[in-house]
Parts: C-alpha cells; structure tokens; sequence
C-alpha cells in the first residue's frame, strides 16, 4: 500500500470514529492553559523559517504558552497526514494541524474533527476582504474552518537563464506555449544539458507537472468540468495532455526518483538543469538558497495556462477536541494580521489572500503574483487535494503513475473512472 492509499484509508476509518459530528466542542475554547501543539510538514528551508514567523507571532502576542512545533518531514505532507490520521483515531489531536482548502478542510469539518473558525474571521473582518474563490473553498454549511496562510501558485515553470543561454534557448516569453517549451526542451538536451529538473521522489511533482499539461490543454472551463466530475477521460483533448506529458518526461533527469522537490528545485539554481514545472514555494526556497531572480533563475507562467491562477493553499485549523483549544485559536488569530502575512510571505514565496494587505514590500515576483490572484480565474488543484475528494485524489495519483509507467493512455482513463465511481460511494 502507497503511502498515499494509507491516508485515504485511515481517514476512511477517521469517518467511522467520528461519532460525534456536529456536537458541540467538549473541549472550552475560554480555558487558559499553558500548552499548545501545530503539526505541520513544513521542513524544508523556506518552509521552516515561513512557519517559525507564525510561532514567533503567537509567542510575542501568548508569552508563557509553550508552543511545540511537532512537524513531520514529507513533501505535500503525505506522512504528516497520515501519522496525524492515526491520532485522530486514537482521539488525541494535536491543537493545530496544517492542511489544504476545499475537499480536505471541508472533509475535516464534514467529520466533526475540527472546529468552527468563526470568531477567527469575525474578529479579523476576514470574510470580507480574503479572495472569494479562497474564502468559498474553506466554508463549511457556511462557516470557516481553517486560516489560510497564503496561497502559492502551482502553474509556474522556472529555468536557468544562463543554462537556455548557453543552449541558444531564448528566454520563454510572456504566452509562452506547450509546442515552443517542447522544442526548447530538445535544444537544451542536444546541447548536452539536463532540460527538466524534477524533484520526483515527492510524488506530488510529477502530479502537478501533469496538473499543468492538462490544464493547457483542456483550458480553464475543461478544469471546471473535470472538477464537476464531467470531464471525459477518454477524450481526444486528455489524450493530447497525456501525449505532451509522456513527451516532457523524457526531457527530465535522469536522477529525479533520487530528489526531493527542494532539491531538485536547487539544483536549476545551481545549473543543473533548464527548467521546472513547480509551484512557488520554489520562489521560497530559491530566494532561502540564495538564488537571485534574474540570475541563478527566473519564471514565466507554464505554458498555455497565462490566464488562470492554479492555487495551492495551505490553511491551519484548530481540533475540536483540543487539549488547548483557546491557544489554538490564537494561533489562527496571528495569521491573518497583515505583519504576519507579509513576512510570511517574504519567506515563502506565497502571497496574501487578504485584499487589504499592502503587498509593495514584496519583491517583484510576488507583487505579480498578487495580481493575478486577484485578476485571473482561481482554480484549486486535485494535485493537493483541494478540489476533488481524496479517493478521486488517490485515482488521480494512479493514473499519474500508470501512465508513467505504461503511457497507455485508456488505463490512465480506467483508473480515473474507477476514482470517480468511488468517489461516488459514500461511507457506510
């Protein structure tokens, strides 16, 4: 079993030990306690000094509350979710726990196990000024659940621009297009350099790098159909997407099953490699590595998806059978105000998704990305499990990896129509 079937299985079991859906918090949020716990699966560089910001924040504002950082090391967070799946079996939460908007807080609050943010976002005037499509995906029966932290976008391609130099690549431009990035490809493997970083020892690379193909390819309303479960799969359009994918891959290093995200993701600053589809906790971590925008790396949106906002955003909750839940709400409280988002934001590459946060302080990149967050259609990703259920997640990882495996596009299909019909299936 993949690691990825473990947490679809064990919050299958979660479903059944939820009993007490929609009962009040047995736990007071009013009680003053001196502990608090966050899990998270933010280890890397970017990603630890982005959430060492968060505790800092809550430390200045609760001095005296001992505020443990129990992160689990795993990139997308498949082991943190999986040992925090196990937890909640057991019935012992930790206070504060990181997790993605739409399909996977929503899942949380459909069960009972986390609790209503409400005075979080009345206090902070948040269901007014966070991005609607943002605000929309942490509702549940109407009422918040989770705090976003920012949001990163996943339809971005980094490259090297002395490597493309060196190769007589020219920099992509602004409507760059799938066709031009193939050709580049091939001139940066005739000119002996290694053309596609991939960092696939995270699974959730090679998945976002199909995120990406497939959205150029369907364009934004295929997306929207896709994620209303009527997308066709077998399709002349998804097959194209999966041909283009299968062309990319042999572009991509041959040590990619060794690398992990950030590393593969160093190793484009470093001149090891041409390009790389990846969200922009790469901006995050580049920046943390030194790396300088314009130099060691520099971006365009990935090909054919310029008009769109593929959002990856990460959203803290609070249990609600914490031990400490009035410090759980705390924390949820820091987050939001406009210092913490920006020097959050400053380390991780992400962007606020509060309208009346100044983002001028940000670097250029960023201040870009703002814009489009708020310009361009925002979709959320099935990659990181926002937008679709985690059985049609666990599918969609499958069929990714079939795929790669057999570049048989009809069973790619099979095992997305077997997704579907299980997403289908509610829990007994």
């Amino acid at each position: 079993m993949s690691a990825r079937q473990a947490v679809v299985a064990v919050l299958a079991l979660v479903v059944l030990a939820a009993g007490g859906c929609g009962a009040d918090p047995p736990t007071s949020a009013a009680k003053d306690t001196s502990k608090l716990e966050v899990v998270s699966w933010w280890t890397s560089g970017s990603e630890a000094a982005a959430l060492d910001i968060l505790f800092t924040a809550f430390r200045e504002a609760n001095p005296g509350v001992d505020a443990v950082n129990a992160a689990v090391a795993g990139g997308g967070g498949s082991a943190a979710v999986v040992a925090l799946a196990r937890r909640l079996l057991k019935d012992d939460p930790p206070d504060v726990w990181q997790t993605f908007v739409g399909k996977s807080v929503q899942g949380y609050a459909d069960r009972g196990v986390v609790r209503d943010v409400s005075q979080v976002y009345a206090t902070g005037g948040l269901a007014t000024t966070m991005q609607p499509t943002i605000l929309q995906s942490v509702l549940h029966d109407g009422r918040p659940y989770g705090v976003p932290t920012g949001a990163h976008r996943s339809n971005m391609l980094w490259f090297n621009p002395a490597l493309l130099a060196k190769a007589g690549v020219a920099p992509p431009p602004a409507g760059y297009t799938l066709a031009a990035f193939l050709d580049d490809l091939e001139k940066v493997k005739t000119s002996g350099a290694v053309p596609l970083c991939l960092g696939a020892k995270d699974p959730f690379t090679t998945v976002e790098l199909f995120e990406n193909v497939l959205l150029s390819t369907i364009g934004i309303q295929g997306w929207r159909n896709m994620t209303a479960d009527r997308l066709d799969w077998r399709s002349a359009p998804v097959k194209s997407a999966l041909s283009s994918f299968g062309d990319i891959l042999t572009y991509a290093d041959p040590e990619a099953d060794t690398l992990t995200w950030d590393a593969a993701t160093e190793k484009l600053a470093a001149g090891g490699c041409a390009f790389e589809s990846m969200n922009d906790s790469a901006y995050g971590e580049l920046v943390a590595s030194g790396a300088r925008d314009g130099k060691e790396f520099t971006s365009v949106t990935f090909p054919d998806t310029g008009d769109s906002f593929v959002a990856v955003v990460d959203v803290f909750v609070a249990a609600t059978r914490a031990k400490n839940a009035k410090n759980a709400l705390a924390f949820l409280s820091e987050i939001s105000k406009p210092s913490t988002q920006i020097a959050f934001s400053q380390a991780k590459g992400s962007v606020p998704v509060l309208r009346d946060i100044d983002v001028s302080a940000l670097p250029a990149y960023q201040q870009n990305s703002s814009k489009s967050l708020w310009t361009a259609p925002v979709l959320l990703s099935v990659a990181h499990g926002e937008s679709m259920s985690p059985a049609f997640q666990e599918g969609f990882y499958d069929a990714v990896s079939t795929y790669v495996r057999t570049r048989d596009p009809d069973a790619f299909a099979t095992d997305l129509e077997n997704a579907v019909s299980r997403a289908k299936i509610p829990p007994r």
